[in-house]
């Protein structure tokens, strides 16, 4: 498949800068165990069959206008009152006229995930509640997100190019590769999807975003009982953040909870059942839990770079990191207390990100690298 001039680029130059620091990130990927070969011939198959009907479709595009109520919704989702420090409170009880985000506002690194979103009827999904766009052929229809990597282009003389409330946003998809791949120790295949996405707005590309699935042989559906296990824990307080930081370490301490997994579903059209049915996440998928959305810990993530970035004399819109690579290791639960480490290499927010479950076992691992 023909990719785009900005891909081959975007690949190129990601070669030689990361040759110091990606073989790291590789040993944390949730499919490293995974042989390149596959014994059974027909997975293969699948594969090749699900990248050549990409193949003929070529790049599909769609635009879409950056509404400021969506962006407005998300941060208070993620329990933010304001999008930017001293920047005008977006709601909060004490608060009865909030003030709506002007055209112009610009997105925060990650916030872009929110639009969008896929457009299917209810019929149209997987039994999982998944939309299948890129869904092999059965039985490979159990979806993971697995990780991906983020960039943010930079113009003459360096400055990045954020996308604003008010834009018309033009977001080209096509996918990158379909790869079988079969588990070294317990012999379990799957099917990796890697799809990119490019973000441009009316100054020229503004996001390149790379996102990973991974497919595995669909569980028998069963009846679910509404009622969800004994084991399901009682909620105990609502979402909370609090920040440690020291010369170079940043520690933020989340809880995410059930509510707040459900909203972040709805501002994302994202009908995966293990995001709010405990009894689907626990009965058919053998969670303890609803899982935290891959894509809501990448925010995370970014919201504790910027958040722990110097701003005086800068625009805060202008705090976007060059790239980020991240590898989901684990599933978070509602209601877990965790925490996200930041650990800069130079003092300018390069370095290795860790978000650790309560358990000290790591649920995701990134690397951040700044442009300034």
């Amino acid at each position: 498949m023909s990719l785009s001039p900005v891909v081959q680029w975007f690949n190129r130059s990601n070669q030689i800068r990361s040759r110091g620091y990606s073989a790291s990130i590789r040993r944390f990927s949730i499919y490293q165990q995974c042989r390149q070969s596959v014994a059974d011939p027909s997975i293969s198959t699948i594969a090749a069959s699900l990248l050549s009907r990409f193949q003929s479709l070529g790049p599909q595009t769609r635009s879409q206008v950056l509404d400021g109520n969506q962006l407005q919704l998300l941060s208070l989702t993620l329990n933010r009152s304001s999008l930017y420090p001293n920047s005008p409170s977006l709601g909060g009880r004490s608060n009865t006229s909030t003030t709506s985000l002007p055209v112009g506002t610009a997105l925060p690194p990650g916030y872009h995930l929110v639009y969008f979103t896929p457009a299917f009827l209810e019929n149209d999904l997987g039994a999982d509640g998944t939309d299948v766009s890129y869904n092999p052929e059965a039985p490979f229809t159990q979806r993971m997100w697995a990780g991906g990597e983020v960039y943010w282009p930079r113009a003459a003389g360096g400055n990045p190019n954020p996308l604003r409330v008010g834009q018309e946003v033009q977001e080209t998809t096509q996918v990158l590769s379909v790869e079988p791949k079969i588990i070294r120790k317990t012999g379990e295949q799957m099917i990796v999807v890697r799809v990119g996405k490019e973000f441009r707005n009316e100054h020229g590309l503004a996001v390149v975003d790379r996102r990973s699935w991974i497919f595995r042989e669909a569980l028998a559906v069963q009846s679910v009982s509404s009622r969800a296990s004994d084991l399901a824990p009682v909620p105990t307080a609502p979402a909370f953040a609090s920040t440690f930081s020291t010369a170079r370490t940043h520690t933020r301490t989340l809880r995410q909870t059930a509510v707040t997994l459900f909203r972040f579903s709805a501002l994302t059209f994202n009908p995966h059942k293990i995001h709010y049915s405990t009894p689907w996440a626990q009965q058919m998928e053998g969670h303890r839990d609803i899982v935290v959305h891959g894509p809501l810990n990448l925010i995370a993530i970014l919201d504790l770079w910027r958040d722990t970035r110097p701003t005086e004399g800068i625009d805060p819109a202008m705090l976007l990191p060059e790239s980020i690579k991240y590898r989901a290791t684990s599933p978070l639960y509602a209601e877990d207390e965790y925490q996200i480490v930041l650990d800069e290499e130079d003092g300018n927010g390069t370095g290795q990100i860790q978000i650790l479950a309560p358990s000290g076992k790591v649920a995701m691992k990134a690397e951040v690298r700044s442009a300034m």
